[in-house]
């Protein structure tokens, strides 16, 4: 059974003429009630701290709300689920509706598991190919990011493996990361070295590429990146965001109707003393993007404000939308796989 832990909620807003914070702490299911106080950014942190020493590591941490808004996203009683632990690194995760459960890679243990909403684990697949973000197509076809064999693949539905992605003017990719299909059946992934050795790479570039919905043409979308890493289309797939691990920002670009991209522009610089760079991200059908980052998970508005963050137990490398009605996030973090409840679904893949 999934390991269950009260969330915690500190909510600061910053009252710019006086410099002064105002504070409000919402502790749910544990017995306290609402603390309003005025203080300096000293005394927020020691509270900050004192919070981290009642909670264990494998407790849920905080959700740090940056603007109201944010409360509006969790349900009052929301509780953060440890849902599996044990693992090497965990990556990529992905919801089977129909099926009904998550598949989630596990880099370096070269397997890629199936995880329950009531917490059973099996291995779905090994080796994977030390398989990183996986994805879906609209046939409910496995389509994964190979380290191993630095490709992008499609599992059938008899169990076959067909190629999609392996060069690019016949020069083998990086080491593809990370996998959105857009609904027109065209596939979106970035290439960045991680899983080759510097003498390793033929590409002049850390690439972002386009495959045709047949297949048939592969081209690169955006070539500027140092090290792009987690991509995810806006609700009207009008814009894709695209986190570049290395500059630790996210780009957000306008999606032509040829599927190529215009307009790149920085959505939000994510740079932070917390350990942890841009990486996964999903999209809600409000246009919330969460995003994993230094520190938890960080959710923005459409507009490029940061309404607060997901603070998890582990240094968080993807996320995915899961159960029947899409309202719980299921995050990636090292060793684990965490869960929790919101109130708006995210975007069905």
């Amino acid at each position: 059974m999934p390991e269950r832990h009260y969330i915690t909620i500190v909510l600061l807003k910053i009252h710019l003429s006086r410099k002064k914070f105002l504070a409000g702490v919402l502790l749910f299911g544990l017995g306290f009630s609402i603390i309003s106080f005025t203080n300096s950014q000293k005394q927020m942190f020691r509270i900050k701290t004192w919070f981290k020493q009642q909670f264990k590591p494998s407790a849920s941490g905080l959700l740090e709300a940056k603007e109201p808004a944010f409360q509006s996203l969790f349900p009052q009683n929301a509780k953060c689920d440890r849902m599996a632990t044990g693992f090497q690194f965990t990556e990529g995760p992905i919801w089977f509706a129909q099926e009904k459960y998550l598949l989630f890679s596990d880099i370096p243990a070269n397997k890629i598991y199936k995880l329950t909403p009531d917490g059973q684990v099996t291995i779905f697949r090994q080796p994977s190919n030390n398989s990183n973000g996986i994805t879906r197509d609209k046939q409910g076809r496995l389509i994964a990011c190979e380290h191993g064999t630095r490709r992008v693949t499609r599992t059938e539905k008899d169990g076959s493996i067909t190629v999609l992605a392996a060069q690019f003017n016949v020069k083998k990719l990086n080491s593809p990361n990370d996998i959105v299909v857009k609904s027109d059946g065209s596939i979106y992934f970035t290439d960045p070295p991680y899983g080759i050795k510097p003498e390793q790479q033929e590409q002049p570039i850390q690439g972002v590429y386009r495959l045709a919905p047949d297949g048939k043409e592969l081209i690169v979308i955006a070539d500027d990146f140092d090290k792009p890493n987690g991509l995810a289309f806006s609700p009207d797939e009008k814009q894709l965001y695209i986190a570049d691990s290395e500059r630790r920002h996210i780009r957000v670009f306008d999606v032509k109707t040829d599927g190529k991209l215009a307009n790149g522009r920085i959505f939000y610089d994510m740079k932070t003393d917390k350990p942890g760079l841009p990486d996964g991200m999903k999209v809600d059908v409000q246009g919330h993007i969460y995003c994993t980052g230094g520190g938890g998970v960080w959710v923005f508005n459409s507009q490029g404000k940061h309404l607060g963050t997901i603070v998890t137990p582990e240094v968080p490398a993807n996320c995915a939308w899961g159960d029947d009605d899409l309202q719980s996030l299921y995050i990636t973090a090292q060793t684990s796989v965490y869960k929790i409840r919101v109130n708006f679904p995210g975007i069905p893949v």
